[in-house]
């Protein structure tokens, strides 16, 4: 289900696998982000394709959601029942990425980034052109600026 808000965000709703957990996801476009990271390949055997334009999640069942702390700055969420990838957070709330197929319902998705492309093995390939990212831009996109 799409819903378009007064301020144009979407509100595209889902469920991990058994229903233990849904969630709504406040998004300002259907844009994906494929992370290539080490940690997301191992977490879902392949890259994660996830929206990362999130302005707000809203859990239900969030008593059934366990939290995996992957990093001392970011922690993955599965339902824990049916082990369900829910999201991908930094621990200070500001940023989610959400798997798109949590709430994909037919929507025109757009892949147009991809990350940590420098951990990207060579076995796989997506077609289209998208602003590429290694690790370590990544990490200082997230950096505040410094004065010089």
């Amino acid at each position: 289900m799409l819903e378009i808000t007064m301020n144009d965000a979407m509100t595209l709703r889902g469920s991990c696998l058994c229903g233990a957990v849904s969630l709504a996801v406040e998004a300002e476009r259907q844009n994906v982000v494929a992370c290539h990271c080490r940690m997301c390949r191992i977490w879902g055997g392949g890259p994660l394709l996830a929206m990362e334009s999130v302005r707000r999640v809203t859990l239900e069942g969030e008593d059934q959601v366990s939290l995996y702390a992957s990093s001392e700055w970011a922690e993955r969420g599965f339902c824990r029942h049916c082990g369900t990838h829910l999201f991908y957070r930094l621990k200070t709330g500001e940023h989610y990425g959400v798997p798109a197929g949590l709430v994909d319902q037919g929507e025109a998705w757009t892949l147009d980034s991809q990350i940590f492309i420098d951990e990207k093995p060579a076995w796989y390939h997506f077609g289209n052109d998208t602003h590429n990212l290694t690790g370590q831009e990544v990490f200082a996109s997230y950096q505040p600026p410094t004065d010089s």
